[in-house]
């Protein structure tokens, strides 16, 4: 790295380790992780999702597409539903996705444009990953992968460039002088495996997405036939979109 390069990729790790800059709106998000945590009611949890009646309306939506995608035979017909069907796991992981997209959308040009477009990827990879479990169940392929699992692994998946994105926006906001764009790609293209991990620490991720994530990306092997990270692997490399590439 150059010694701007340097300087910037340290500003850009302090301001990815602010859970508050870069998330936002986090209101709901603190008392829904301590409520999942600690495995409260369901009650409890309903009501703090129905606080945000966007966040609920939103994991409404994200708990019917693996229905949409033909995963699973029943439909949620309220916010219960599908908070009893996702699980506590996925339950954060869609909220956390749905405040960090919602944070994004407040980014000033060119970056707004720039992580709308990372997260357009996201949600084209999401699909074509539910397409890919379906097609190997249908093929014969015993595989025991939930549908939700696997779209919110598949939503983290270039979950390093739009943090990059992210806090180099807001770092540029704050400098007289902006940095070039130049400095931008070169930490996407040879810092976002860093990042991406120091993101997943920093923002309190849970640690099997984190390593499915290292498994989808190549950088960790495993044995296990049901990990979600595989399927997201071959999405990924037909894209050419591997943090490591095959």
């Amino acid at each position: 790295m150059t010694s701007l390069e340097q300087q910037v990729f340290t500003q850009v790790k302090a301001i990815i380790s602010n859970e508050e800059q870069v998330i936002g709106r986090r209101g709901i998000l603190i008392p829904l992780k301590k409520a999942l945590i600690n495995e409260a009611d369901i009650r409890i949890v309903i009501d703090i999702v129905s606080a945000d009646p966007a966040l609920a309306a939103h994991l409404l939506l994200r708990s019917n597409s693996a229905h949409s995608a033909g995963m699973i035979s029943t439909k949620s017909r309220s916010v219960k539903d599908c908070l009893i069907r996702l699980g506590q796991v996925n339950i954060y992981r869609y909220a956390f996705s749905f405040y960090l997209k919602e944070r994004l959308d407040e980014l000033s040009e060119p970056y707004k444009k720039l992580v709308q477009g990372y997260w357009a990827l996201n949600e084209t990879i999401a699909d074509d990953c539910l397409e890919q479990l379906r097609e190997q169940i249908e093929t014969g392929d015993n595989i025991k992968i939930d549908a939700d699992e696997m779209q919110t692994l598949a939503l983290f998946s270039v979950f390093g460039q739009v943090i990059v994105l992210t806090a180099f926006a807001y770092l540029n906001a704050e400098l007289s002088r902006p940095v070039s764009l130049k400095v931008l790609k070169s930490l996407i293209d040879n810092q976002q495996q860093q990042l991406s991990l120091d993101a997943f620490d920093a923002l309190g991720l849970d640690d099997d997405l984190r390593e499915e994530f290292l498994i989808a990306h190549n950088l960790r092997q495993t044995q296990n036939p049901d990990s979600p990270g595989l399927v997201l692997r071959r999405v990924l490399s037909k894209r050419g979109l591997l943090i490591n590439p095959l």
